[in-house]
């Protein structure tokens, strides 16, 4: 008798677990095959397909569709492939889609909670208001001299040793470089970390950005599966040690500069800026933007009310924080494929080296904020890096509140969305689609010179996403990246090596976009005349 009980059982079970992936027919919505309780996830998964792999073979499932259905899992996902519906999803309609996907409890870690990126509703509103006015084009013209400190401790390193061509793992020296842009621009700390390999603030920033961790990956699976038993333990998203770490750091930092009144050009010191409301949005319009893939800030956050009450120590570490979270990892990845690519497109190298030249004599000798940004090769290198290479893999928004995508083509019908609903805005996919760029493997920065990218359809270029909850620090992102490329190949020219992959083989452990085997090159020190 008891063999029954156990076979009704598994059969309710395989029901229960099966049924979820059956959301997007009962709608009407064209979709895969799912795997039983995986979804498409179960190649990722199982690392048999990289994350933007398995995002480029979603967004291929049904060819001429304006949006497809896919699993996470269990969790029914909305797959938009159709740039005007994305534009009508993020933009004109983004009062229904105003947040991301929730990806820690927010009770289970306050640090990670109260941050822009995992705020939600009127209280992301309030706090992107604030803040938006820290990261305009004039603040980082501000900021301009720190970084470019940073680039040329970052040459010198390498200027030291006596090699002619230095083999690199590029990813960790960008990353390294990356770790002391911001410990000196948004935390107030000035380190040195190819010197210094081992100093805290690195360690403690490699703590807080490591993915590939047995426990990490745990936490990430019970986010997911088991929202309401990881709030429950209070299973946080940052180690205790980091938390103290970064928490205690900004608190004394704070209490140095307004006891002895110190002022110094980073972020902190707009955050504190923004805690008394005293950042306004002054863009001038004789300081130069900072490229083509920068994103301008909406008008529904810049006319948004700020917070009303007084910004706290911790809104301010939080803030610090997921501004080191994001620039830590992403920042590294682009600099890397940036290099890779040079290094494999000798004459794409070619035309940026004699730019740099002729923007150094410009400047006799010595960058400034405006002859950076007059590099327009260098911005067309920087722009079709992203466009290969999105570090956005996907972009999501959640439905806020009931919404219906009228039916356009025959073979549809009105799709109902119900609130809570998880929207994917596939970059990485659409920036592969040879509709809107033919050759999508070839780097070619010519796609982006002035007459081709008045060509570019709108809304199929979203390197920091798209719309009012796009990524704040889009700027801060391009201007480090130009600043260390300028000097490197002031000095150097970027070289394949023998360790270099070829083809690139993108890691199917990581979500992030990293080389299977690393980013191996060689910096060749150049023979100028």
């Amino acid at each position: 008798m008891w063999w029954i009980l156990v076979a009704v059982a598994a059969a309710l079970g395989y029901w229960l677990l099966t049924r979820p992936h059956k959301y997007w027919l009962k709608k009407g919505v064209k979709q895969g095959n799912p795997a039983f309780i995986f979804g498409e996830s179960w190649a990722k998964m199982t690392q048999k397909q990289s994350f933007p792999e398995m995002v480029e073979m979603v967004y291929n499932m049904h060819p001429n569709t304006r949006y497809l259905g896919f699993y996470q899992f269990l969790l029914p996902t909305l797959v938009l492939k159709d740039p005007d519906l994305i534009k009508q999803i993020t933009v004109k309609d983004f009062d229904h889609f105003v947040d991301h996907q929730p990806f820690v409890p927010e009770d289970s870690d306050p640090l990670w909670s109260n941050n822009l990126l995992a705020l939600t509703g009127k209280r992301w509103r309030e706090m992107r208001a604030t803040l938006s006015p820290a990261f305009t084009s004039r603040k980082m013209k501000y900021m301009f001299a720190l970084i470019s400190q940073s680039g040329e401790q970052f040459v010198n390193y390498f200027l030291k040793k006596n090699e002619d061509v230095i083999t690199v793992e590029m990813k960790d020296s960008f990353t390294r470089f990356a770790n002391d842009v911001i410990a000196n621009t948004a935390f107030g700390v000035e380190c040195d970390s190819l010197v210094d390999q081992k100093n805290e603030f690195f360690l403690m920033g490699k703590e807080a950005t490591d993915f590939s961790s047995v426990w990490k990956n745990f936490k990430f699976f019970l986010y997911f599966l088991a929202p309401k038993l990881s709030e429950l333990f209070k299973v946080k998203f940052f180690s205790e040690e980091v938390s103290n770490f970064f928490t205690n750091l900004i608190k004394t930092n704070i209490q140095s500069r307004e006891k002895h009144g110190i002022v110094r050009p980073d972020m902190i010191h707009l955050l504190l800026e923004a805690r008394k409301n005293r950042l306004k949005h002054e863009e001038s319009h004789s300081i130069q933007d900072t490229g083509f893939a920068t994103v301008e800030e909406d008008e529904f956050t810049k006319n948004a009310k700020k917070i009303e009450r007084v910004m706290t120590d911790q809104d301010i570490t939080s803030q610090a924080l997921v501004f080191f979270f994001a620039g830590f990892e992403t920042v590294s990845s682009l600099m890397s494929l940036m290099s890779y690519e040079l290094a494999l497109n000798p004459d794409v190298q070619d035309k940026l080296v004699q730019e740099v030249d002729e923007t150094l004599g410009t400047c006799n000798g010595k960058i400034t904020y405006e002859g950076l940004f007059g590099m327009k090769y260098m911005d067309m290198v920087v722009s079709e890096t992203l466009r290969k290479w999105p570090n956005t893999v996907i972009t999501d928004r959640i439905c806020t509140k009931p919404y219906t995508i009228e039916a356009k083509h025959p073979d549809e019908k009105p799709l109902h969305l119900e609130k809570n609903t998880t929207i994917w805005i596939p970059t990485f996919a659409i920036h592969r689609d040879p509709e809107y760029y033919p050759e999508p493997e070839r780097f070619d920065p010519e796609r982006f010179n002035d007459e081709n990218k008045a060509n570019i359809k709108p809304y199929t270029y979203l390197p920091f996403g798209v719309g009012p909850r796009n990524c704040i620090g889009s700027r801060f992102a391009l201007l480090e990246t130009k600043i260390l490329f300028f000097y490197i190949l002031s000095h150097f020219r970027i070289v394949p090596v023998q360790k270099t992959p070829i083809p690139l083989v993108l890691c199917k452990k990581q979500f992030n976009l990293n080389a299977e085997k690393g980013f191996w090159l060689g910096l060749k020190r150049r023979c100028k005349i």
